[in-house]
């Protein structure tokens, strides 16, 4: 599959950063072959911080706002849709997300849909709702488009799955199953400018990647958000 092959694409995602991590190396190349890409994000992120005596929520979601823009034109993304859902609550706001991602598929028309799998990558509820809302408004248009689903690769778990249990990112006591290269439908290892564009989408986004750079260091971190991972959707339930 070629990035050309996936001509328009809706990229819907639960808080600002998950498009950055999970697919900015593909949305900026697409973007650099003229192709259309939406990105959306359901919440401003405002509970993404572990200091809220420093970071009250108004303030974060304000700054987590300007450092998506910032993020967004570093990748070339000129549409950008914040659907200003709370965060961490997606469940409590079913209707209303199922309701805007299914007006977003009416109006974008896409060739091809990014998101999350079942699982949420890390089983977050606000992952797991998006996926829900998706799967809807796919199953619901007779599966026009092409779903794709971001996924971790066996090998990428195996590298850095010691970090992601130190960082505490799993939301229960599930973990994700890494999926064969083989497996996947797209595939994406950065390197070098399209690795740097990508480090800079974000450092953009420096409430939520600041600390993590600075700890892990940059070669590192740059080694961990190298592979773009992706297995074609069913729209689950």
């Amino acid at each position: 599959m070629t990035i050309e092959s996936l001509g328009t694409i809706l990229s819907v995602w639960a808080h600002p950063d998950d498009e950055s991590y999970l697919a900015a190396g593909l949305m900026a190349a697409a973007r650099d072959r003229g192709q259309r890409v939406v990105c959306v994000s359901a919440t401003a992120g405002e509970l993404g911080t572990p200091e809220p005596q420093v970071w009250p929520s108004a303030r974060l979601s304000r700054t987590r706002r300007w450092e998506s823009a910032a993020a967004m034109a570093v990748l070339g993304v000129v549409e950008h849709h914040q659907l200003g859902l709370p965060d961490g609550r997606l469940d409590a706001h079913d209707a209303e997300g199922r309701a805007a991602v299914a007006r977003l598929f009416d109006e974008v028309a896409p060739d091809t849909v990014l998101t999350f799998g079942p699982d949420g990558l890390t089983f977050h509820p606000d992952h797991q709702a998006v996926h829900r809302w998706v799967g809807a408004a796919w199953r619901a248009r007779q599966c026009r488009a092409r779903l794709l689903f971001a996924a971790m690769t066996a090998p990428h778990l195996a590298r850095f799955g010691d970090l992601y249990e130190r960082w505490d990112v799993y939301m229960t006591d599930d973990r994700p199953a890494g999926v064969r290269p083989d497996e996947l439908a797209l595939h994406l290892l950065l390197e070098g400018d399209d690795l740097d564009r990508k480090l800079a989408a974000l450092r953009a986004h420096a409430t939520q990647t600041e600390g993590v750079v600075r700890s892990l260091g940059l070669d590192t971190y740059a080694a961990l958000v190298a592979e773009e991972a992706f297995v074609a959707g069913s729209g689950a339930r």
